[in-house]
C-alpha cells in the first residue's frame, strides 16, 4: 500500500493501470489514401466528362502527398505505384488513355491507395526531435 501511494498508482512502466501506451507511429497517409480512393471511384463514372479534370487534380495531388509520407516512413518501394499514379492522372500533361484498360485502372488504383494508406507508418517524434519507433 505504501509503494502504491508513493508512485501514485503507476506500475513499472510509469503508466497508471488501465492507461494505454501511445503508439510509436502514425498513419498520416490513411486519410489522403481514402480520399483518393473515393475520388477514383467517382472518377470512374466521369471518365468522358469535363469534370474528370478535377478528378485528375485530386488524385495526382493526393498521390504526391502520400508519396511524401512514404519517404518520411522510409517505405521507398511505395514510390513506384504512387508516382505512376501521379503521372497517369496528371492534369497538366494528360495522357490520352481510354478503353477498358483505363477503366480497369480507375477501379484498381483505389485499392492501391487504401493499402498504401494503411501500410505507410511514419514514426512519431519525441519533443527533442528523435524518433521513438
Amino acid at each position: 500500500m505504501a509503494a502504491q501511494s508513493r508512485s501514485g498508482g503507476a506500475n513499472r512502466s510509469g503508466r497508471r493501470p488501465g492507461q494505454q501506451e501511445e503508439p510509436g507511429f502514425t498513419r498520416p497517409a490513411l486519410a489522403p489514401g481514402l480520399l483518393a480512393a473515393i475520388a477514383l471511384l467517382i472518377g470512374a463514372a466521369l471518365v468522358d466528362n469535363e469534370w474528370f479534370t478535377l478528378v485528375r487534380y485530386v488524385v495526382s495531388i493526393l498521390a504526391l502527398i502520400i508519396a511524401w509520407f512514404a519517404i518520411q516512413a522510409r517505405a521507398f518501394w511505395w514510390l513506384v505505384p504512387l508516382v505512376a499514379a501521379a503521372v497517369l492522372w496528371n492534369p497538366v500533361l494528360p495522357l490520352p488513355l481510354s478503353g477498358p484498360g483505363w477503366l480497369s485502372a480507375q477501379l484498381i488504383a483505389p485499392v492501391v491507395f487504401v493499402v498504401a494508406g494503411v501500410m505507410i507508418r511514419v514514426p512519431v517524434k519525441d519533443r527533442d526531435g528523435s524518433g521513438r519507433a
